[in-house]
């Protein structure tokens, strides 16, 4: 068996835990059909799943929400949710939240070429991670549009990021 390479969020610079949790995705547990893509010959809800965080430090002044596929056979990955911009006093997101009138944040454009969340779709074969990250930053706004590449967006969070916590569900097709 191979051994998989870290979460994405293992070799950057080391930041205070959140608590990120969910009522409808645990960590190494397989994602339901709600959180799978409705095309690409998947026939998902194409919904994202519920989150809620905590133990934010001072200073937080908003948040970002990514899901990131460490296992896509891109050589980078494949990004994808990215919402940025939410504001520090909101804590959770309900099921649905990635749908592109979320009205949370600014979504930034997805691997899908979506600004929305796009569910998992991975190739046949082993199981992917999807990483739901939470970010908590030193900033307000990003000052990013909607159409910046996904890199360029994670690239400025992580450097605002005061805090980080995830949940990795896996998904195989």
């Amino acid at each position: 068996m191979s051994s998989r390479p870290p979460i994405p969020y293992d070799f950057l610079p080391e930041v205070p835990a959140l608590t990120v949790e969910s009522d409808d995705v645990r960590d190494g547990e397989t994602m339901s059909q709600t959180h799978v893509f409705d095309d690409w010959g998947f026939t998902g809800e194409n919904l994202s799943p519920h989150l809620r965080w905590s133990g934010a430090p001072e200073g937080t002044l908003s948040y970002a929400v990514t899901c990131y596929d460490p296992d896509a056979p891109t050589g980078s990955g494949f990004w994808h949710w990215l919402l940025f911009d939410i504001p520090a006093d909101v804590t959770e997101l309900p099921r649905g939240a990635g749908s592109a009138d979320g009205g949370f944040g600014t979504h930034g454009r997805n691997d899908y070429s979506a600004n929305a969340y796009g569910g998992a779709a991975p190739p046949p074969g082993l199981p992917h991670r999807y990483v739901f990250a939470v970010h908590a930053l030193d900033v307000d706004k990003l000052d990013l549009g909607p159409d910046t590449p996904p890199a360029v967006i994670g690239f400025n969070i992580t450097a605002h990021t005061l805090a980080r916590g995830y949940i990795a569900p896996v998904y195989e097709s």
